[in-house]
This record gives structure tokens, C-alpha cells and sequence, in this order.
């Protein structure tokens, strides 16, 4: 068994040394102040003096190793015991066979694939446990914002393109609409035929009725409806005596 230690830096190879110094004081107060993270970079020690770890170039891989705590580009910070593998030496060197080939340095992203996500694989594939989540704390949480932007961005542009497309639908249907009153009306734009005149008056009167019809009653519309029907059922009854009396007078000799 051999132990694995990971080794942390500060990012201070910016080239600006103001900048350097803004990145050591966002570490000292996110890290050392309140614990929640910083900008870092990591490397691996298992089996020996040198620590490995992943960076950007153009052509070739981008796994590295250099004397453990003496990256040159980089301040160290500490180091920190992970455990202990059970990997022989052997299979720690094909283990770095495999991520020399599987990590090219053109594919290195300080957000989503960089020294730190190196760390992490390297760690499982030793099967041990992988960075303490403060160290690359800041790259995913960024990369997790680019990513809730990108998807914001995709869903805003495919509701732009439905938008246009109901917009072609909405036009084609009212075009529609305008031919077929066009043909149907041949004295003019605006003009409405005779037969069409009639379909909308009895349309109109259809209407008028039903809303008649459901119009409640009020009660002294009640009043009045049962007056007329008192006064029609005396009329008929005098018209009916009426008619009797003349009956019986032609009836006598």
C-alpha cells in the first residue's frame, strides 16, 4: 500500500503580479476566512518524490509531473493525506499510461476539465477519496452558471422560432380568410351580397330570439301575462254565452 497526497497551490502564474495578488487575497478570505474555496491549482503523489498533475499545451498530452511542492509556476499552500492505495506500483504506472493518452493538453478548460478534475479521476481510479470539495469549488460552481446560461439562451431561441412559426400560421390563416370574402363578395371589397345579407339578418334574429327567450321574467311581466290570460278566458266564455243565446233564439217557432 502506498500513501496518496494531494498537493494545493494558489494560482499565481497570471503574469500580472497585481493580479497575483488579488487571487492570493480572494483565497485567504474564501478559503482561510469563511472556508468556502478559492482559485487552486493540484497535483498527485503516489509512489515517489514527483506529483502529477494536468495542464493546457497544444500538441501532446497535458499530464505532467514535477518534484512534489516545487511547481515553479504556482504558490504552495499545503498538502493534504487522501489515503491509502492498494494499486502496486505497476498499476500506478498504467494508470498514468491511460490518462497520459485520455488527457490532451488542447482539451484542458479552466472550467470543466482542468488540474483539478485530473485530481479527481486519478483519485478514484487509485481508489481513494477525491479532493476535498473546496478546492475546485469556484470552477464548478462556474461551470455550473455557464451552463444555466447556455440553457437559457437554447430555450429562449427555440421560443423565438415557435413564436415565428405561429406568427407564418396566423398570417396564412387571415389571408385565407380575406380570399374566401373576397370571392364570396364580388361587388367589392366591403360590399356583403344579398344572400349573405340575409344569412346575417336571420343569424341576427336567430340571436335576438334566444336572448329573448332567456331573458327572465319579471314579476310584473308575470302580472301582466296572467291579466291577459284572465281577460282572454272571459272573453271566450262571453263569446261562448253569446253564441248560445242566439242559438236558442233561432231555435223558437
Amino acid at each position: 500500500m502506498a500513501e496518496v497526497v494531494v498537493h494545493i497551490y494558489d494560482v499565481t502564474n497570471t503574469g500580472s503580479d497585481k493580479t497575483n495578488n488579488t487571487i492570493l487575497q480572494i483565497n485567504r478570505i474564501f478559503k482561510d476566512g469563511i472556508g468556502l474555496g478559492g482559485i487552486f491549482h493540484s497535483a498527485i503523489q503516489v509512489y515517489g518524490n514527483d506529483e502529477w498533475s494536468f495542464g493546457y499545451c497544444e500538441q501532446g498530452t497535458g499530464v505532467f509531473r514535477c518534484p512534489s511542492s516545487k511547481n515553479p509556476m504556482y504558490t504552495y499552500r499545503e498538502k493534504i493525506v487522501l489515503g491509502k492505495t492498494d494499486c502496486t506500483i505497476f498499476m500506478v504506472n498504467q494508470i498514468f499510461r491511460e490518462l497520459t493518452r485520455e488527457w490532451p493538453g488542447h482539451t484542458y478548460d479552466l472550467l470543466s476539465r482542468n488540474c483539478n478534475h485530473f485530481c479527481d479521476v486519478l483519485c478514484e481510479r487509485l481508489g481513494v477519496p477525491k479532493l476535498p470539495g473546496w478546492v475546485n469549488r469556484f470552477a464548478n460552481a462556474g461551470d455550473t452558471a455557464l451552463e444555466v446560461a447556455e440553457t437559457t439562451a437554447m430555450r429562449l431561441k427555440q421560443a423565438k422560432t415557435e413564436l415565428l412559426s405561429a406568427s407564418k400560421v396566423a398570417y396564412r390563416f387571415l389571408s385565407n380568410v380575406r380570399s374566401n370574402v373576397t370571392n364570396i363578395s364580388p361587388q367589392g371589397p366591403g360590399t356583403v351580397n344579398s344572400s349573405e345579407n340575409g344569412n346575417l339578418r336571420m343569424q341576427g334574429t336567430w340571436l335576438k330570439g334566444m336572448l329573448n327567450t332567456s331573458k327572465p321574467s319579471t314579476s310584473t311581466e308575470m302580472d301582466n301575462k296572467d291579466e291577459d290570460e284572465n281577460q282572454a278566458i272571459t272573453n271566450q266564455q262571453k263569446k261562448q254565452s253569446h253564441d248560445s243565446e242566439v242559438l236558442l233564439f233561432q231555435q223558437q217557432p
